[in-house]
């Protein structure tokens, strides 16, 4: 792996194809100007700036959880990583891409972000066969306790075995929580 796909995979790919298609859908948008979300500024512009800086504290999260230097050398599920797989590419796509759409105003965007989700799984499918290839048998384990771009809540295997809600152990053992074993 080279070090420019092990600093920054996908991501300078996927920005120019979601830039590309949010180009697109500007030169869309015209002809569905009918289609506004929201005439309130103020819920607009708060749900803009919340999402905003949900993403840059996941992005900021992520750095500190496995620092540049480190990536592509060594598997992190602590942070971050214990959540999403790709916690960079996921606050984008997940946060603040929605929060852009209901920015612009048009429901139009709103489809330009979920449009980006099946891509961005496209995409990502080589940098996950590489990690596979460094850290195998690991790598698979860990794809199976977290999300790819969004965290995993249901279904998420704990350190005991229980799947469950938020999988935490404490919730394995109470009545009616349903839970299997591993």
């Amino acid at each position: 792996m080279n070090n420019y796909l092990r600093i920054f995979g996908v991501g300078p790919t996927g920005f120019l194809i979601s830039a590309s298609l949010l180009l697109i859908t500007y030169l869309l948008e015209d002809g569905v100007d009918y289609l506004r979300i929201s005439g309130n500024d103020l819920f607009i512009w708060s749900v803009f700036v919340g999402l905003s800086i949900v993403t840059g504290l996941i992005m900021l999260w992520s750095v500190i959880s496995l620092p540049i230097t480190e990536r592509g050398k060594k598997l992190t599920d602590t942070g971050a990583f214990r959540y999403f797989r790709h916690p960079l590419y996921g606050a984008g796509l997940s946060f603040f891409n929605f929060g852009l759409a209901i920015f612009l105003n048009n429901w139009i965007y709103i489809l330009w972000a979920v449009v980006q989700h099946p891509v961005w799984h496209w995409l990502i499918e080589h940098e996950e066969e590489l990690m596979k290839k460094r850290f195998p048998g690991a790598y698979e384990e860990y794809a199976l306790k977290t999300g790819r771009f969004f965290p995993k809540i249901f279904g998420r295997k704990s350190e005991s075995g229980c799947r469950g809600p938020l999988a935490r152990p404490h919730l394995c053992n109470m009545p009616g929580i349903e839970h299997t074993l591993a």
